[in-house]
């Protein structure tokens, strides 16, 4: 099969033949039908983020399920799936207390003595964030993916496998937005475009959208976001202060910065929960004022959106297809799989919610 694999941290991605492995006991063969191109691949791809190499990319995605293992239960061949990053085991104590999006466990993954899912001229390669979805097949487990309804376009559905969950999931889960509510959403990117989204479905009264890029606006407004403020024109803490008479009651970072994560605290009202959502490089640390904290103020992660993705992705599905979930418009532009490395490009012009890599292009 066709596959981009990143063989070195800041050069581009190489198209190349990759052998895949057939289905364990608990494992799932997909013919992936759409793929993300995510802002977390390319922190991976400039080594802000360090991952073992050669890799084959990729972690937003939907396809068709084609084998199945012998102890599978959950889907069948043929089933329409998303997958998902975090892979749970079902039985550690992360798990078992409800908070699978924290799994650790290596069952998820196969073993050191056995066979690589992936493979080139018999050398193995890894796999990216237990799916390596920019490939026209993945190979992985069980607990990975989740059968969804035949009608939902498989693109839109690609986009629930990260950015939607993640975004939606941080305002429903990690911060519990309440209806009445006030939000503040800094990045208008994919995550925080969901963000938005989710908070005006959450019921949020005010839902403030900060980004570097005035044209945005727009497109947050069209989302949900009831206020906009250009963060290279004006001090966005200043301004969400003034506009709210004290600050938000929930703030959420989606860019992956220090500057702006520090800024989702200081735009806090007291009791105000700031969510960093973005990934902050792993060199970088937080600097915030001690005292803010006596307001009982806190500030928190969110891990692909504190998810219980089983439940969770069908349900963002059938809000799609209700008409409250906005997909459409996050999808910028649909690619070729030869074409990611333009993606990636376009990626840092801050000028693109989302491209796609379409496998029946």
């Amino acid at each position: 099969m066709k596959a981009a694999v990143l063989r070195e941290v800041g050069k581009p991605l190489q198209i190349e033949d990759v052998a895949i492995g057939k289905p364990a006991a608990h494992e799932v063969l997909i013919r992936t039908a759409a793929a993300g191109v995510c802002h977390s691949d390319l922190h991976f791809v400039e080594g802000s983020y360090p991952y073992p190499l050669p890799a084959v990319l990729g972690h937003e995605s939907a396809g068709v399920v084609e084998a199945v293992g012998s102890e599978v239960r959950t889907v069948k061949p043929g089933d329409h799936v998303i997958t998902c990053l975090s892979a749970f085991c079902g039985h550690c104590k992360h798990c078992v207390t409800g908070h699978m999006n924290r799994c650790e466990s290596g069952e998820v993954r196969r073993g050191e003595s056995e066979e690589p899912r992936l493979t080139q001229a018999a050398a193995p390669l890894n796999q990216f964030l237990n799916l390596s979805s920019f490939a026209e097949q993945m190979l992985i487990h069980e607990h990975a993916c989740v059968a969804i309804r035949p009608d939902m376009p498989l693109d839109r559905a690609a986009l629930i496998g990260c950015s939607v969950m993640t975004g939606v999931g941080a305002v429903f889960h990690t911060s519990n937005v309440r209806p009445g509510d006030t939000v503040a959403v800094i990045g208008c990117g994919g995550v925080g475009l969901a963000a938005i989204n989710g908070a005006q479905i959450a019921g949020a009264s005010r839902i403030i959208a900060i980004d570097m890029a005035k044209g945005k606006e727009n497109l947050a407004k069209h989302f949900g976001a009831t206020d906009f403020v250009c963060a290279s024109e004006t001090d966005p803490v200043a301004a969400v202060i003034e506009m709210t008479k004290g600050g938000v009651e929930h703030s959420f970072e989606a860019v992956g910065l220090k500057a702006t994560s520090e800024q989702a605290f200081l735009m806090l009202a007291r009791g105000g929960t700031a969510n960093i959502i973005g990934m902050v490089p792993v060199t970088q640390k937080i600097e915030l004022p001690a005292y803010m904290f006596l307001g009982e103020k806190r500030i928190q992660g969110s891990l692909m959106g504190s998810n219980h993705f089983p439940v969770d992705m069908p349900r963002l599905v059938d809000f799609y297809l209700a008409g409250k979930l906005r997909l459409d418009d996050m999808i910028s532009r649909r690619i070729r799989l030869e074409q990611v490395n333009e993606a990636f490009a376009e990626m840092k012009t801050g000028g693109v919610a989302r491209s796609v890599i379409m496998f029946d292009a």
